[in-house]
């Protein structure tokens, strides 16, 4: 199904009159501050998330799966959910791949396809951290860090399957995240584990193309939880230096440890230059794949200003970052949380840019802590959803995508058109 032109513009119709009003009170407001709304969406129009392939569908929990009904049961349906998540955003045009969950089988459809629903294809994305069938050599106890040269030597060539898949789709990057560790004290060494890492990574490095990023994924715990051999942002950096500069950390926002200070890290990367981009959930215990922005909005605005500060600062030292949302959606229907979290990311970017950054770093340096303080809270307070709709005006999207969604049900086209039990590959 598609979101018809009609629908669309009806929708747009209906509440423009509303939308301008808000709008031209709060480009004001924003003027007398000296801050420039128009430069802010002219940054929200370009702003651009993909969607992982694995995330189209319910998602689950170690205890059980909830069907929503209508999940896409192909690569192809997915691209069509993603195009409808576009339709309405404007903010969502390309799928990030999950290999083996989304083998691409008839690549030369698939490109056509893509490109009628106007899709590309973002990073790939490994997978070692479960068996297939037909598989020589078990990951049960890790991958590329695996004792067995053998089971590396697997490990790399799925990497080396996946970056050909990418080639072909026209993908530039490729994201690593390993469940290699122990569960017990004294199961694995640590040094050793880490040295076959690297080496493992150098070899995947070395068949990358010229043209193309790997990102390093760190999680501190799960599904090990003694130990993980890429255990922070710290290993990861080590592993990207080693690997040269086609090596970058990737910083998923579940993976650390409750009260981590993720702004920093973001920082600290920024400054190497060794920053690829983020995975986007929320979490209030640990890798616990909410939406984003649903449990600590205030943190994802200091990350987006890290973001904002750190690229002007880097002065092109640090490359593009990639933006993908990495989630699942065991409660809420996943297009709609979908919605809600490409809403809080573009809404987050918006209070970063809204921050007086000239004023912000006076204040800093003079240690006013107090007006510090007001300065955030006050562009973290304003309401610039405004600046969200007139952006997705100006791209042709939807002035409110879940609105427009459940007004022509977009879930009961779906469970229509595929029914109550497909179910969708992934998580």
């Amino acid at each position: 199904m598609k979101i018809s032109r009609e629908d669309l513009e009806k929708h747009r119709e209906a509440g423009l009159d509303r939308h301008i009003k808000m709008l031209a009170v709060l480009l004001d407001d924003l003027d007398s501050r000296g801050i420039n709304g128009e430069s802010i969406i002219t940054n929200l129009a370009g702003f651009q998330v993909a969607i992982p392939s694995w995330a189209l569908g319910a998602g689950a929990t170690r205890f059980g799966r909830f069907a929503q009904g209508g999940e896409p049961g192909n690569l192809f349906e997915k691209i069509a959910d993603i195009a409808i998540l576009n339709d309405l955003t404007g903010s969502a045009g390309s799928v990030s791949l999950h290999i083996p969950w989304d083998v691409p089988k008839d690549i030369p459809a698939l490109l056509q396809w893509a490109e009628a629903c106007g899709i590309g294809f973002d990073a790939v994305n490994s997978n070692t951290f479960q068996d297939y069938p037909g598989q020589e050599h078990s990951y049960r106890f890790g991958s590329l860090s695996h004792a067995n040269p053998r089971v590396r030597e697997q490990a790399i060539d799925h990497h080396r399957e996946v970056i050909g898949y990418g080639k072909s789709l026209g993908s530039k990057s490729i994201t690593v995240w390993l469940a290699d560790g122990s569960t017990f004290p004294g199961q694995q060494n640590f040094r050793k584990a880490l040295e076959r890492t690297q080496d493992s990574l150098l070899a995947i490095t070395a068949y990358l193309p010229p043209d193309w990023r790997m990102f390093i994924e760190y999680k501190p715990y799960e599904p090990q939880f003694y130990s993980t051999v890429i255990q922070d942002w710290g290993t990861s950096l080590l592993l990207a230096e080693a690997c040269g500069p086609k090596a970058f950390t990737l910083v998923d926002l579940g993976h650390h440890l409750p009260n981590t200070n993720i702004e920093q890290i973001v920082a600290s990367l920024l400054w190497q230059g060794k920053l690829g981009g983020f995975h986007f959930n929320d979490s209030k215990y640990g890798d616990d794949d909410l939406t984003a922005g649903s449990i600590k909005p205030y943190q994802l605005f200091l990350i987006f200003l890290e973001i904002v500060q750190g690229l002007t600062a880097s002065g092109g030292k640090n490359p593009p970052l990639s933006f993908m949302i990495d989630a699942s959606h065991n409660i809420k229907d996943p297009l709609e949380d979908l919605l809600q979290s490409l809403e809080a990311m573009q809404l987050a970017f918006a209070q970063a840019l809204a921050v007086d950054t000239l004023r912000l770093d006076h204040l800093q340096e003079v240690q006013d802590v107090v007006q510090v303080q007001e300065l955030l809270q006050d562009a973290f307070r304003t309401d610039l959803r405004p600046l969200l709709r007139e952006a997705r005006l100006r791209t042709g999207a939807a002035l409110e995508p879940l609105q427009l969604y459940r007004d022509v049900n977009v879930r009961r086209q779906l469970i229509t058109e595929r029914g109550m039990n497909q179910r969708a590959s992934g998580l």
